[in-house]
Protein backbone atom coordinates (compact mmCIF):
# COMPACT_ATOMS: atom_id res chain seq x y z
CA UNK A 1 0.00 0.00 0.00
CA UNK A 2 1.32 3.41 -1.01
CA UNK A 3 -0.26 6.53 0.46
CA UNK A 4 0.22 9.97 -1.04
CA UNK A 5 -1.43 13.27 -1.77
CA UNK A 6 -1.14 12.96 -5.56
CA UNK A 7 -1.03 9.86 -7.75
CA UNK A 8 0.25 10.60 -11.25
CA UNK A 9 -0.68 7.92 -13.78
CA UNK A 10 1.92 7.86 -16.55
CA UNK A 11 5.70 8.10 -16.34
CA UNK A 12 6.48 9.90 -19.58
CA UNK A 13 7.91 13.40 -19.62
CA UNK A 14 4.52 14.97 -18.83
CA UNK A 15 3.88 12.86 -15.75
CA UNK A 16 7.43 12.89 -14.39
CA UNK A 17 7.90 16.65 -14.83
CA UNK A 18 4.55 17.54 -13.24
CA UNK A 19 5.21 15.13 -10.39
CA UNK A 20 8.61 16.71 -9.78
CA UNK A 21 7.03 20.17 -9.56
CA UNK A 22 4.29 19.06 -7.17
CA UNK A 23 6.67 17.07 -4.97
CA UNK A 24 8.13 20.33 -3.68
CA UNK A 25 5.08 20.73 -1.43
CA UNK A 26 3.08 17.45 -1.39
CA UNK A 27 3.69 13.70 -1.47
CA UNK A 28 3.57 12.18 -4.96
CA UNK A 29 3.59 8.66 -6.40
CA UNK A 30 3.97 8.06 -10.16
CA UNK A 31 2.50 4.85 -11.61
CA UNK A 32 4.19 3.79 -14.85
CA UNK A 33 2.88 0.72 -16.69
CA UNK A 34 6.22 -0.15 -18.31
CA UNK A 35 9.47 -1.20 -16.69
CA UNK A 36 11.03 2.23 -17.16
CA UNK A 37 9.80 5.84 -17.42
CA UNK A 38 9.57 7.38 -20.88
CA UNK A 39 9.29 4.09 -22.78
CA UNK A 40 6.67 5.15 -25.32
CA UNK A 41 6.27 8.65 -26.87
CA UNK A 42 8.96 10.33 -24.75
CA UNK A 43 11.70 7.87 -25.66
CA UNK A 44 10.84 8.00 -29.38
CA UNK A 45 10.74 11.76 -29.82
CA UNK A 46 12.68 13.57 -32.55
CA UNK A 47 13.92 15.75 -29.69
CA UNK A 48 13.73 19.13 -31.37
CA UNK A 49 13.08 22.55 -29.87
CA UNK A 50 11.24 24.68 -32.43
CA UNK A 51 9.47 27.63 -30.88
CA UNK A 52 7.37 28.27 -34.01
CA UNK A 53 6.03 24.72 -34.16
CA UNK A 54 2.38 24.10 -33.34
CA UNK A 55 -0.78 26.09 -32.53
CA UNK A 56 -0.60 29.37 -30.56
CA UNK A 57 -1.01 27.81 -27.12
CA UNK A 58 1.86 25.40 -27.85
CA UNK A 59 4.05 28.29 -28.94
CA UNK A 60 3.31 30.09 -25.70
CA UNK A 61 4.21 27.01 -23.65
CA UNK A 62 7.38 26.47 -25.68
CA UNK A 63 8.48 30.08 -25.21
CA UNK A 64 7.90 29.78 -21.46
CA UNK A 65 9.93 26.54 -21.37
CA UNK A 66 12.97 27.81 -23.24
CA UNK A 67 14.79 29.31 -20.26
CA UNK A 68 14.66 25.97 -18.44
CA UNK A 69 16.48 24.29 -21.32
CA UNK A 70 19.00 27.09 -21.82
CA UNK A 71 19.65 27.67 -18.10
CA UNK A 72 18.65 24.55 -16.13
CA UNK A 73 18.18 24.83 -12.36
CA UNK A 74 21.22 24.03 -10.26
CA UNK A 75 21.72 20.29 -9.93
CA UNK A 76 19.22 19.43 -12.65
CA UNK A 77 21.75 18.13 -15.17
CA UNK A 78 25.46 17.65 -15.79
CA UNK A 79 25.13 18.07 -19.57
CA UNK A 80 23.56 20.72 -21.81
CA UNK A 81 19.85 20.18 -22.40
CA UNK A 82 19.65 22.24 -25.59
CA UNK A 83 22.32 22.00 -28.26
CA UNK A 84 22.40 24.93 -30.71
CA UNK A 85 21.16 24.28 -34.19
CA UNK A 86 18.92 25.57 -36.92
CA UNK A 87 15.82 24.55 -38.76
CA UNK A 88 14.83 25.19 -42.37
CA UNK A 89 11.22 25.21 -43.51
CA UNK A 90 11.55 24.21 -47.16
CA UNK A 91 8.97 25.09 -49.80
CA UNK A 92 8.79 23.44 -53.19
CA UNK A 93 6.81 24.44 -56.27
CA UNK A 94 3.17 24.95 -55.31
CA UNK A 95 3.90 25.52 -51.62
CA UNK A 96 4.11 29.32 -51.78
CA UNK A 97 1.00 29.76 -49.62
CA UNK A 98 2.24 27.36 -46.97
CA UNK A 99 5.58 29.19 -46.79
CA UNK A 100 3.83 32.57 -46.51
CA UNK A 101 1.77 31.28 -43.59
CA UNK A 102 4.88 30.00 -41.82
CA UNK A 103 6.65 33.34 -42.23
CA UNK A 104 3.59 35.26 -41.05
CA UNK A 105 3.24 33.18 -37.87
CA UNK A 106 6.95 33.15 -37.09
CA UNK A 107 7.44 36.91 -37.10
CA UNK A 108 10.93 38.17 -36.36
CA UNK A 109 12.22 34.76 -35.27
CA UNK A 110 12.13 33.47 -38.86
CA UNK A 111 14.45 34.60 -41.62
CA UNK A 112 13.34 34.18 -45.26
CA UNK A 113 15.70 32.16 -47.43
CA UNK A 114 16.20 31.98 -51.16
CA UNK A 115 16.49 28.58 -52.78
CA UNK A 116 20.25 28.99 -53.14
CA UNK A 117 20.65 30.05 -49.51
CA UNK A 118 18.83 26.89 -48.49
CA UNK A 119 21.15 24.69 -50.51
CA UNK A 120 24.15 26.52 -49.08
CA UNK A 121 22.92 25.73 -45.56
CA UNK A 122 21.83 22.18 -46.32
CA UNK A 123 23.75 20.81 -49.34
CA UNK A 124 21.64 17.66 -49.50
CA UNK A 125 18.70 19.65 -50.86
CA UNK A 126 17.97 19.29 -54.55
CA UNK A 127 18.18 22.80 -56.04
CA UNK A 128 15.27 22.35 -58.44
CA UNK A 129 13.06 20.90 -55.68
CA UNK A 130 12.91 24.09 -53.61
CA UNK A 131 11.78 27.63 -54.36
CA UNK A 132 12.49 29.24 -51.01
CA UNK A 133 12.15 28.79 -47.32
CA UNK A 134 12.63 30.13 -43.84
CA UNK A 135 15.31 29.65 -41.19
CA UNK A 136 14.76 29.47 -37.45
CA UNK A 137 17.40 29.20 -34.75
CA UNK A 138 16.45 26.22 -32.61
CA UNK A 139 18.29 23.17 -31.42
CA UNK A 140 18.20 19.55 -30.38
CA UNK A 141 17.00 18.60 -26.93
CA UNK A 142 18.70 15.84 -24.96
CA UNK A 143 15.52 13.94 -24.09
CA UNK A 144 17.27 11.51 -21.75
CA UNK A 145 18.88 14.37 -19.81
CA UNK A 146 15.57 16.26 -19.55
CA UNK A 147 13.66 13.21 -18.32
CA UNK A 148 16.48 12.18 -15.99
CA UNK A 149 16.69 15.69 -14.55
CA UNK A 150 13.02 15.65 -13.62
CA UNK A 151 13.27 12.08 -12.33
CA UNK A 152 16.13 13.01 -10.02
CA UNK A 153 14.32 16.14 -8.87
CA UNK A 154 11.20 14.09 -8.09
CA UNK A 155 13.13 11.53 -6.06
CA UNK A 156 15.16 14.19 -4.26
CA UNK A 157 11.90 15.80 -3.15
CA UNK A 158 10.61 12.54 -1.70
CA UNK A 159 8.49 11.42 -4.65
CA UNK A 160 8.24 7.78 -5.69
CA UNK A 161 8.03 6.04 -9.07
CA UNK A 162 6.38 2.65 -9.38
CA UNK A 163 7.32 0.84 -12.58
CA UNK A 164 5.46 -2.18 -13.92
CA UNK A 165 2.45 -0.52 -12.31
CA UNK A 166 -0.25 -0.75 -14.96
CA UNK A 167 -3.50 0.60 -13.51
CA UNK A 168 -6.25 -2.03 -13.40
CA UNK A 169 -8.92 -0.22 -11.40
CA UNK A 170 -9.72 3.22 -10.00
CA UNK A 171 -12.29 3.87 -7.31
CA UNK A 172 -13.20 7.17 -5.77
CA UNK A 173 -14.04 7.48 -2.15
CA UNK A 174 -14.86 10.38 0.09
CA UNK A 175 -11.74 12.48 0.20
CA UNK A 176 -9.65 10.42 -2.19
CA UNK A 177 -8.95 7.57 -4.58
CA UNK A 178 -7.84 3.96 -4.51
CA UNK A 179 -5.64 3.01 -7.46
CA UNK A 180 -5.15 -0.70 -8.09
CA UNK A 181 -2.01 -1.48 -10.08
CA UNK A 182 0.08 -4.49 -10.98
CA UNK A 183 2.67 -3.22 -8.48
CA UNK A 184 0.34 -2.67 -5.55
CA UNK A 185 -2.37 -0.32 -4.34
CA UNK A 186 -2.01 3.46 -4.15
CA UNK A 187 -4.29 5.65 -2.08
CA UNK A 188 -4.28 9.33 -2.97
CA UNK A 189 -6.31 12.47 -2.50
CA UNK A 190 -6.03 13.41 -6.19
CA UNK A 191 -5.34 11.69 -9.51
CA UNK A 192 -3.39 13.25 -12.38
CA UNK A 193 -4.06 11.45 -15.65
CA UNK A 194 -0.82 11.71 -17.66
CA UNK A 195 -1.30 8.38 -19.43
CA UNK A 196 -0.73 9.65 -22.98
CA UNK A 197 -2.36 7.41 -25.57
CA UNK A 198 -4.10 5.53 -22.75
CA UNK A 199 -5.56 8.71 -21.23
CA UNK A 200 -9.17 8.09 -22.19
CA UNK A 201 -8.97 4.52 -20.87
CA UNK A 202 -7.79 5.81 -17.51
CA UNK A 203 -10.64 8.32 -17.52
CA UNK A 204 -13.17 5.55 -18.07
CA UNK A 205 -11.74 3.61 -15.12
CA UNK A 206 -12.30 6.73 -13.01
CA UNK A 207 -15.85 7.23 -14.27
CA UNK A 208 -14.91 10.35 -16.22
CA UNK A 209 -16.06 11.12 -19.76
CA UNK A 210 -13.28 10.57 -22.34
CA UNK A 211 -12.05 13.69 -24.13
CA UNK A 212 -11.62 12.09 -27.57
CA UNK A 213 -7.88 11.43 -27.57
CA UNK A 214 -6.56 10.09 -30.88
CA UNK A 215 -3.15 8.38 -30.84
CA UNK A 216 -1.40 8.75 -34.19
CA UNK A 217 1.57 6.72 -35.35
CA UNK A 218 4.69 8.52 -36.50
CA UNK A 219 7.49 6.67 -38.26
CA UNK A 220 11.21 7.40 -38.31
CA UNK A 221 14.36 5.81 -39.65
CA UNK A 222 18.07 6.47 -39.73
CA UNK A 223 20.40 5.84 -42.64
CA UNK A 224 24.00 6.29 -43.67
CA UNK A 225 24.93 8.41 -46.66
CA UNK A 226 26.88 6.40 -49.23
CA UNK A 227 29.16 9.15 -50.47
CA UNK A 228 29.70 11.63 -47.63
CA UNK A 229 29.64 11.92 -43.84
CA UNK A 230 26.64 13.49 -42.12
CA UNK A 231 27.64 16.92 -40.85
CA UNK A 232 26.24 17.46 -37.33
CA UNK A 233 26.08 21.21 -38.06
CA UNK A 234 23.52 20.75 -40.84
CA UNK A 235 20.12 22.25 -39.95
CA UNK A 236 17.00 20.18 -39.70
CA UNK A 237 14.79 20.45 -42.79
CA UNK A 238 10.99 20.40 -42.56
CA UNK A 239 8.79 20.42 -45.65
CA UNK A 240 6.53 23.52 -45.65
CA UNK A 241 3.47 21.27 -45.54
CA UNK A 242 5.18 18.89 -43.07
CA UNK A 243 5.19 15.92 -45.42
CA UNK A 244 8.77 15.01 -44.48
CA UNK A 245 11.57 16.12 -42.20
CA UNK A 246 15.17 15.06 -41.79
CA UNK A 247 18.13 16.01 -39.60
CA UNK A 248 21.57 14.82 -38.47
CA UNK A 249 21.37 12.24 -35.71
CA UNK A 250 24.44 10.65 -34.10
CA UNK A 251 26.42 10.56 -37.34
CA UNK A 252 23.48 9.43 -39.46
CA UNK A 253 20.48 11.02 -41.12
CA UNK A 254 17.15 10.75 -39.29
CA UNK A 255 14.17 10.85 -41.65
CA UNK A 256 10.41 10.83 -41.04
CA UNK A 257 7.48 11.03 -43.46
CA UNK A 258 5.66 13.03 -40.75
CA UNK A 259 2.87 10.49 -40.86
CA UNK A 260 -0.14 10.79 -38.56
CA UNK A 261 -1.94 7.46 -38.85
CA UNK A 262 -4.66 6.89 -36.21
CA UNK A 263 -3.82 3.94 -34.01
CA UNK A 264 -5.12 2.24 -30.90
CA UNK A 265 -2.91 2.71 -27.83
CA UNK A 266 -0.08 0.23 -28.27
CA UNK A 267 3.66 -0.32 -28.51
CA UNK A 268 3.79 1.21 -32.00
CA UNK A 269 5.84 -0.44 -34.73
CA UNK A 270 6.80 0.96 -38.17
CA UNK A 271 4.90 -0.07 -41.28
CA UNK A 272 6.86 -0.85 -44.44
CA UNK A 273 4.64 1.44 -46.52
CA UNK A 274 5.50 4.42 -44.29
CA UNK A 275 9.21 3.60 -44.57
CA UNK A 276 8.87 3.52 -48.37
CA UNK A 277 7.01 6.84 -48.38
CA UNK A 278 9.74 8.43 -46.25
CA UNK A 279 12.46 7.28 -48.65
CA UNK A 280 10.49 8.40 -51.72
CA UNK A 281 9.93 11.88 -50.31
CA UNK A 282 13.54 12.17 -49.17
CA UNK A 283 14.88 11.27 -52.60
CA UNK A 284 12.48 13.74 -54.28
CA UNK A 285 13.60 16.61 -52.03
CA UNK A 286 17.31 15.81 -51.83
CA UNK A 287 20.14 14.20 -53.78
CA UNK A 288 20.28 11.34 -51.27
CA UNK A 289 19.94 7.77 -52.48
CA UNK A 290 18.83 5.73 -49.50
CA UNK A 291 20.91 2.58 -49.89
CA UNK A 292 21.02 1.26 -46.31
CA UNK A 293 18.55 1.79 -43.49
CA UNK A 294 20.24 1.40 -40.13
CA UNK A 295 17.26 1.58 -37.80
CA UNK A 296 13.50 2.13 -38.04
CA UNK A 297 10.87 2.69 -35.39
CA UNK A 298 7.50 4.30 -34.67
CA UNK A 299 5.88 6.09 -31.78
CA UNK A 300 2.46 7.45 -30.89
CA UNK A 301 1.73 11.17 -30.74
CA UNK A 302 -1.63 11.68 -29.07
CA UNK A 303 -3.92 14.54 -30.07
CA UNK A 304 -7.17 16.14 -28.99
CA UNK A 305 -9.54 17.53 -31.65
CA UNK A 306 -8.09 21.06 -31.55
CA UNK A 307 -4.45 19.87 -31.37
CA UNK A 308 -3.96 21.56 -27.96
CA UNK A 309 -3.33 19.67 -24.70
CA UNK A 310 -5.81 19.26 -21.87
CA UNK A 311 -4.39 20.41 -18.55
CA UNK A 312 -6.55 20.87 -15.49
CA UNK A 313 -9.49 19.49 -13.50
CA UNK A 314 -12.16 17.29 -14.98
CA UNK A 315 -15.44 19.24 -15.05
CA UNK A 316 -17.41 16.31 -13.58
CA UNK A 317 -15.16 14.16 -11.39
CA UNK A 318 -13.76 15.81 -8.29
CA UNK A 319 -10.08 15.21 -7.64
CA UNK A 320 -9.39 13.96 -11.18
CA UNK A 321 -7.02 16.06 -13.31
CA UNK A 322 -6.00 15.77 -16.96
CA UNK A 323 -2.50 16.19 -18.40
CA UNK A 324 -2.81 14.70 -21.90
CA UNK A 325 -2.85 15.47 -25.61
CA UNK A 326 0.66 16.88 -25.98
CA UNK A 327 0.92 15.58 -29.55
CA UNK A 328 4.44 16.06 -30.86
CA UNK A 329 5.18 18.94 -28.50
CA UNK A 330 5.52 17.19 -25.14
CA UNK A 331 9.26 17.52 -24.65
CA UNK A 332 9.68 21.13 -25.69
CA UNK A 333 6.69 22.30 -23.60
CA UNK A 334 7.31 20.10 -20.55
CA UNK A 335 8.74 22.72 -18.15
CA UNK A 336 5.91 25.20 -18.62
CA UNK A 337 3.19 22.55 -18.81
CA UNK A 338 4.46 20.95 -15.60
CA UNK A 339 4.25 24.28 -13.78
CA UNK A 340 0.72 24.88 -15.06
CA UNK A 341 -0.41 21.40 -14.06
CA UNK A 342 1.12 21.71 -10.60
CA UNK A 343 -0.51 25.10 -10.05
CA UNK A 344 -3.93 23.75 -11.00
CA UNK A 345 -3.72 20.61 -8.87
CA UNK A 346 -2.38 22.52 -5.87
CA UNK A 347 -4.81 25.43 -6.35
CA UNK A 348 -2.02 27.96 -6.84
CA UNK A 349 -1.77 30.95 -9.16
CA UNK A 350 -0.56 30.25 -12.67
CA UNK A 351 2.35 32.43 -13.76
CA UNK A 352 1.08 35.61 -15.50
CA UNK A 353 2.59 34.85 -18.92
CA UNK A 354 0.65 31.58 -19.11
CA UNK A 355 -2.55 32.50 -17.27
CA UNK A 356 -4.30 33.85 -20.41
CA UNK A 357 -3.91 30.43 -22.04
CA UNK A 358 -5.70 28.46 -19.32
CA UNK A 359 -9.07 28.44 -21.17
CA UNK A 360 -7.33 26.97 -24.24
CA UNK A 361 -6.01 24.12 -22.06
CA UNK A 362 -9.12 23.48 -19.94
CA UNK A 363 -10.58 19.96 -20.31
CA UNK A 364 -14.05 21.52 -19.98
CA UNK A 365 -13.69 23.10 -23.45
CA UNK A 366 -14.85 19.81 -24.96
CA UNK A 367 -18.06 19.66 -22.94
CA UNK A 368 -20.95 21.54 -24.50
CA UNK A 369 -22.92 21.45 -21.25
CA UNK A 370 -20.22 23.15 -19.11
Amino acid sequence: MHNCDICVIGGGIAGISAAAEMAATVTVVVCEAEDQPGYHATGRSAARFAQNYGPPVIRALSAASRSHFEHPPAGFTDVPLLLPGGEIFAAGPGQETALAEILAMGGDSLRPLSAQEMVDLQPLLRRNAVIGGAFEAGGDLDVHAVLEGYRRRLLARGGRILTGARVTALSGREGGWTVDTAAGVVQAAHIVNAAGAWGDRIAELAGATPLGLVPKRRTALTLDLPDRPVDPAWPMVVDAEERIYFKPEAGRLLVSPADETPSPPCDAQPEELDIAIAIDRLEALTTVKAHRIIQKWAGLRTFLPDKAPAVGPDPEIEGFYWLVGQGGYGIQTAPAMARVAAAMVLDQAVEPVLDPWIPALAPSRFRTDT
